[in-house]
């Protein structure tokens, strides 16, 4: 066998501080290493041009190495002064908002042109959808114990109860949130500190990533923005469970956000993985109500500790917006049709379709049965009717229910990250639907659909991007593929 060649520019577990010059999709500062063997490209994510970073290596072959960001070293000239506490969830808060939509702008952009072979994507483009809330956006937030915290000034490790996030670029590290990190509600963030006290005062242990132990676990907050009230969840493991008054901290609660608290659960995790609900833990109702309310685009939905909704409810309701606008664009194609929305979830947008169409049957299927569950009651509390919803696999669902397929005429597409699989895909080529209103959180997968679309037959008409993350790198985009 032959001997691998030394990559002579890095090697792995190697800590490097380097220079930032490019932006790659996804977040991906591109820096590069320059020595008598010539230049090495060194992908950091969540970083900037301009900035000048300490990162290790993870990954490396011939062409690039692969880093994680441990520390922003010097920023770069383009970032500006926030009056909030820095967070890993928020790489790019310090960049001015208009900077980072030519970034993502640029970036997707760039993608189609490479991954899916659209030449001239820049012509397609519609617009870019910026979000209605550039702070304070967030309609969900997990904040993490750990025994373990972090020193900024000494730069290591301490023993500490903390209540926040990861340190960057750990995951046995805490790191405690003392104010508004400009995400979530600001109220809340600002008194994280007394929770995070009086969990201290108890004398209970947070959980120790290493040993694997301890009781506080997280403690997980959703907010409603049509009534502003808060849904919280404690999660603990079992042990001491008995020394720890559930009540009491209820009350605690209360004291703080008065009649803004809608409830708290408590959720019992035993299991090692670091997750904040486990598949065989239990989660009970301590106070309150269980649910809260959202509403969008004049549709109220109920929304549970486990129920997925969309995170920017604000920006959602211009994504869907969007969606909407692309799907009855041609409202002969939507009127007395079956309309497929696939991977559904809770069926908003199928349900925003039927409120505004003629006599449309709005067909919704996904795999999660809670999702369909949430999506069947939304639709009865809205009073809307013409819709069906199936929990299913999409690709057998599309075997096992020939009485639709003649039918159809438009199919809205909404995948998981990983996109559609290929398979999957071909079984939705062959509906031989004029339209696609394809909607997607992770433009790369996309963008490789696309291709597949395009050798079908499909042409991208019009492409939109919406950012329903500021200060991340995350995109959202919806595109209207027509037959050609």
């Amino acid at each position: 066998m032959p001997k691998r060649e030394r990559n002579k520019f890095v090697k792995r577990g190697q800590v490097i501080d380097i220079l930032i010059e490019d932006y790659a999709f996804g977040g991906k500062g591109i820096g590069r290493i320059r020595n008598e063997h010539g230049e090495f490209v060194v992908f950091v994510p969540n970083t900037l041009p301009g900035q000048f970073v300490k990162a290790q290596v993870k990954k490396s072959s011939k062409k690039y190495a692969e880093c994680k960001l441990f520390e922003v070293l010097e920023r770069s000239e383009d970032e500006v002064d926030m009056p909030y506490q820095s967070i890993p969830g928020a790489p790019y808060i310090n960049l001015p908002i208009e900077k980072q939509h030519e970034y993502k702008t640029q970036s997707t952009l760039e993608l189609f042109k490479r991954i899916g072979k659209v030449a001239d994507i820049e012509d397609k483009f519609d617009e870019f959808v910026s979000s209605p809330n550039t702070f304070h956006y967030r309609n969900k937030m997990e904040y993490g114990f750990s025994a373990i915290g972090y020193n900024h000034e000494l730069k290591t490790d301490v023993d500490e109860f903390t209540l926040g996030f990861k340190k960057r670029g750990t995951w046995w590290c805490g790191d405690n949130l003392n104010q508004d990190s400009g995400l979530f509600d600001a109220e809340f963030e600002n008194q994280l500190k007394d929770i995070r006290q009086y969990c201290i005062e108890t004398g209970l242990d947070p959980w120790h990533a290493p040993k694997k132990e301890g009781f506080f676990r997280y403690f997980v907050v959703r907010k409603s923005y049509k009534t502003n009230k808060l849904l919280f969840n404690l999660v603990t493991t079992s042990a001491d469970l008995p020394k720890f008054d559930l009540d009491k901290f209820a009350n605690y609660l209360v004291e703080l956000f008065g009649d803004r608290v809608a409830g708290l659960l408590h959720t019992i995790n035993d299991e090692i993985g670091d997750r904040t609900i486990a598949t065989t833990g239990s989660i009970s109702l301590v106070y309150g109500d269980d649910k809260i309310v959202e509403e969008l685009l004049g549709l109220n939905f109920e929304i549970s500790m486990k129920s997925f909704f969309q995170t920017n409810p604000k920006c959602a309701e211009k994504l869907y917006s969007k969606v909407v606008d692309y799907a009855l664009e041609n409202k002969e194609a939507i009127d007395n049709t079956v309309v497929l929305d696939l991977f559904c979830g809770t069926g908003t947008i199928g349900q925003i379709i039927a409120s505004k169409s003629e006599n449309a049957k709005i067909v919704g299927v996904d795999i999660v049965a809670s999702a369909i569950n949430d999506a069947k009651e939304n639709a009865k509390r809205n009073n809307i009717e013409g819709l069906k919803f199936y929990a299913a696999d999409v690709g057998k669902f599309l075997n096992e229910h020939p009485e639709y397929t003649n039918k159809i005429r438009t199919i809205i597409l909404d995948p998981a990250r990983a996109g559609i699989s290929p398979k999957t895909l071909n079984k939705i080529i062959n509906l031989n639907a004029e339209r696609l209103v394809y909607v997607s959180c992770n433009p790369a997968t996309q963008a490789r659909d696309t291709e597949q679309l395009m050798q079908a037959g499909y042409e991208i008409k019009k492409l939109s991007l919406v950012d329903q993350f500021p200060h991340t790198a995350h995109i959202e985009t919806v595109v209207l593929f027509e037959k050609s």
